[in-house]
This record gives structure tokens, C-alpha cells and sequence, in this order.
């Protein structure tokens, strides 16, 4: 099938599983930001969980189907329609050439994924097609882009294996996020430690795919500087301000700034979905818990 691009903002990509064995090379993740989403549109065609799909952030975006297929949404509810009906996120469909898929503004959450049968092709760099703009990395040509007016988007053409329907993420309201404890918690005073465990966070309007800053209580932290380190996907950054900062998919490589933690995937997932302004909760949690909270949502993608 194909899909051509008649509208889109800035905020469109197509994106993977991410990047990795490069950090080392100072390359980032990315990926998509809502994974849980991700594995969900693709489950519900019968492809790999992590194939390609569209990434579409706050809406603004439309397609046109340049020959009949199926596809699959999942994630936020962004106003989507096909020929002017409305379509729920959740759910595989038919697309006839010449309908339009249009998406508008959010209703609910932040981001939402588009899958095609067996994935969307776009060429592999580094390993990935993921696209982080700021290193020029992925994209449907490679380079970085994100998807512009005039793209062309096919799938592979293989034949889905189409299942019902996926769940609705968890957006808005109190969305507690469960933590892991970090290498830096002891340096944090007893108040702050309270206060970030007990109190609620906002959610800044200075967000995007590398990070999301947390509004609240000032945290302070007896560690005045350290030696950078690598910071991995959710943690749980603490810069002067006192305002954490949680690094999402295309953050840097290494971080020089104390952490409280990390968040759980699934943590990371819902955050990924909160819009500005939207209140959030942290929650610490042992690794253990967290390891076996992850095994079990991995399961749900191996049945039948």
C-alpha cells in the first residue's frame, strides 16, 4: 500500500524500536516515546512489535491512501478521522484509495501511532530507521527529517493478521509514574526526598523528545558537581533549579547532573502521553518489582 503526506506539522515521524550498541559513539536511542502504543499497533496487524509506524504528535497531520490496505492506530486520541468519520485509537481498519486519514487536534494524550502491514519501509541506519532530527539520523530517507507534505509512505505488502482491538493508555488526571532509586538518592535532603515522593508534579511546556521538565517543589541535592555518566532511557535529572527533568528517548548520551532515578518503561510510556500542565506523581519502586512488572507486560504480546 501507499500513503501520501498532505498535511503535516514538524512533529510526524516515522519511528522504530530505536538505536542501540552506539551510545557509545555518542548516538542516541530513539524510538518511539509511547513503546507501549507502538507494540500495540503493530500487534494488532501480526507484525514484529517493533516494526516502523508513524509517530504523530498533537495531530495536525493527514494521508491519503494511494491504494486500497489496512492499518492499525493506537495511542492518543488526536481528533482522528477517515473521510470525515470519526475513528477510535484501538483499533485496525480498511483504507480505500482515495480516502483521506486526517488528524486533528488532541482530545486525550499526546501521541499516536499509525501502522501498515508489516511495518513501514524506510531505510536502516545504525541499525534503525528511528528519526532524531538533531543528529540527522533515520527518517524515510535517512537523514534525520521528520515526515513533510509530499512524502511517500509504503508498507511492506505482506498480508495482516488482524486482531481486534488494542487498550487506550493511561493520559491526564493523576498519573503516577513508579521510580527506580538511583546511585545519587543519598545526596538528596530528607525534605526534598519527601517532597518528591509525596507532592504533586506538573508537566512544563518545555517538552519534546529528548526530555520533559517536571514543575513543584525545589529539590536540593548536597552533591554540588560530579563526573558525567551515562543516563539511561527515564531518568530522573535534578539541575540547579531544583526542577527535575526526565530524559526521554533522543536525550544525550551522558548526563553530569545528580538523578533521583529512573523511571519504569511503562512509566515512561504514560508520561510520554501527558500533556502540558497534566499532574503526575512519582512513585519509588524496587528493581525487582519493576523487572517483574516489565516481564509481565511483555507477556501480553505473546498470545495468540
Amino acid at each position: 500500500m501507499s500513503l501520501l503526506v498532505e498535511r503535516s506539522g514538524a512533529l510526524a515521524s516515522l519511528q522504530d524500536g530505536g538505536r542501540f550498541g552506539v551510545r557509545h559513539l555518542g548516538v542516541t536511542q530513539g524510538g518511539s516515546a509511547d513503546w507501549c502504543s507502538h507494540y500495540w499497533a503493530n500487534w494488532l496487524l501480526g507484525n514484529p512489535l517493533t516494526a516502523p509506524v508513524i509517530e504523530i504528535v498533537l495531530g495536525n497531520f493527514e494521508l491519503l491512501a494511494e491504494h486500497d490496505g489496512y492499518l492499525a492506530l493506537t495511542g492518543a486520541d488526536l481528533g482522528a478521522s477517515l473521510d470525515g468519520q470519526a475513528l477510535a485509537p484501538g483499533c485496525s481498519f480498511p483504507i480505500a484509495k482515495g480516502q483521506r486519514l486526517r488528524f486533528a487536534q488532541p482530545h486525550r494524550g499526546v501521541r499516536a501511532y499509525l501502522a501498515a502491514p508489516g511495518g513501514f519501509r524506510a531505510p536502516a541506519t545504525l541499525g534503525s530507521c528511528a528519526t532524531v532530527p538533531r543528529e540527522a539520523l533515520g527518517g524515510l530517507q535517512g537523514d534525520g527529517r521528520p515526515l513533510a507534505v509530499g512524502d511517500r509512505l509504503h508498507g511492506q505488502q505482506v498480508e495482516p493478521h488482524i486482531r481486534r482491538t488494542a487498550p487506550i493508555p493511561e493520559t491526564g488526571g493523576n498519573t503516577e509514574l513508579p521510580v527506580v532509586l538511583g546511585a545519587q538518592i543519598g545526596d538528596f535532603s530528607g525534605q526534598s526526598l519527601f517532597d518528591a515522593f509525596n507532592c504533586e508534579w506538573r508537566v512544563d511546556q518545555r517538552a519534546d523528545r529528548m526530555g520533559i521538565r517536571l514543575c513543584g517543589p525545589v529539590l536540593q541535592c548536597a552533591r554540588q558537581s560530579m563526573v558525567s555518566e551515562g543516563v539511561p532511557l527515564g531518568a530522573i535529572q535534578v539541575p540547579s533549579d531544583g526542577q527535575p527533568i526526565v530524559l526521554l528517548n533522543d536525550r544525550q548520551t551522558i548526563g553530569g547532573y545528580p538523578r533521583l532515578g529512573a523511571l519504569t518503561p511503562l512509566a515512561v510510556a504514560r508520561l510520554a502521553q501527558c500533556l502540558p500542565g497534566d499532574r503526575v506523581r512519582l512513585r519509588p519502586v524496587a528493581l525487582e518489582a519493576a523487572q517483574r512488572q516489565q516481564r509481565e507486560l511483555l507477556a501480553q504480546w505473546q498470545t495468540p
